[in-house]
């Protein structure tokens, strides 16, 4: 049985645990919604520009002159998988649900004799894939020195990517990330970017209207591809940063109620271990009284 000491300190320490839980859920709610805001302004954007490159996609006869990042290399032997994770934790299952989405995709691929190599984005999913996959991870983003996500950093991932590819040292790539739908739901999602997933149907959103490009179109994809791919990883991003602060700031809410619970019970047992100490006090008084 713990002392009367004992559970003072172990409620205090639990009171101060409390306080941070509930200053970080805060500081969670503040940011969340600078977060969706981007995550949500970004999706127009990107679905317009999928459009887009679909109708130009329509236009271009598969050959030796289609752009490679629309075509592919041919083969599917070699993937990259782009795993975007937070660079902090306290965030719930955000990190590990990005992550199992990864193992199953890479163990799948191994099953299957693929050659997999791995670039994560964010110190946390480094920390997990790492345990199991070292030697399959060829690159790591650090955006902690980040204090807002910009273009360019997608940017700067979009080119390493395409250097890697213009190098030959992969045929597929796909990328990892977590769709905000709201503060309890952040979907884990896996996104082909290269070669292209683009809609080649010839229409836009329902639209039956013919352009004519100029120059062609194979020419304006060799432009717009290489953007497309970085403003894909921008958006992969803002989906992360928003769902990142949903998740901690759900986790952080389920920790303070916890510490609640945990206050609550201890000061019971404090309650009855003082009262329990009283009454043993005043037996051995009167029982003392009573033998004079």
């Amino acid at each position: 049985m713990p002392s009367l000491k004992d559970l003072r300190n172990r409620i205090a320490s639990v009171k101060a645990t409390q306080k941070i839980t509930k200053a970080m859920q805060m500081v969670a709610a503040a940011k969340l919604r600078r977060a969706q805001s981007a995550a949500e302004a970004a999706r127009p954007y990107a679905e317009r520009m999928a459009q887009v490159l679909g109708n130009l996609a329509a236009g271009v006869v598969v050959g030796p002159e289609t752009p490679r990042l629309l075509s592919g290399t041919g083969s599917d032997r070699r993937h990259l998988l782009v795993v975007c994770t937070a660079e902090r934790g306290l965030c719930g299952a955000f990190n590990s649900s990005i992550a199992r989405l990864a193992r199953e995709h890479v163990n799948r691929l191994v099953g299957e004799g693929k050659d997999v190599r791995i670039i994560c984005v964010g110190k946390k999913g480094l920390d997990i894939l790492r345990r199991q996959f070292a030697d399959r991870i060829i690159d790591f983003v650090d955006l902690r020195g980040a204090r807002q996500i910009g273009f360019e950093h997608a940017d700067d991932i979009a080119q390493r990517i395409l250097q890697r590819f213009e190098a030959g040292e992969f045929d597929v790539a796909t990328l990892f990330y977590s769709r905000f739908k709201s503060v309890i739901s952040q979907i884990p999602t896996a996104h082909q970017i290269i070669p292209a997933q683009i809609g080649r149907n010839g229409a836009a959103a329902g639209s039956e209207t013919a352009y004519d490009y100029e120059p062609g179109e194979s020419e304006i994809l060799e432009s717009l591809l290489p953007r497309n791919l970085a403003v894909q990883i921008f958006r992969a991003l803002l989906e992360n940063a928003a769902s990142e602060q949903g998740a901690r700031m759900s986790a952080m809410d389920n920790a303070t109620r916890n510490a609640g619970d945990m206050i609550r019970k201890q000061t019971t047992l404090y309650n009855r271990t003082r009262q329990a100490q009283i009454t043993k006090e005043l037996i051995e008084i009167i029982s003392g009284a009573e033998a004079l």
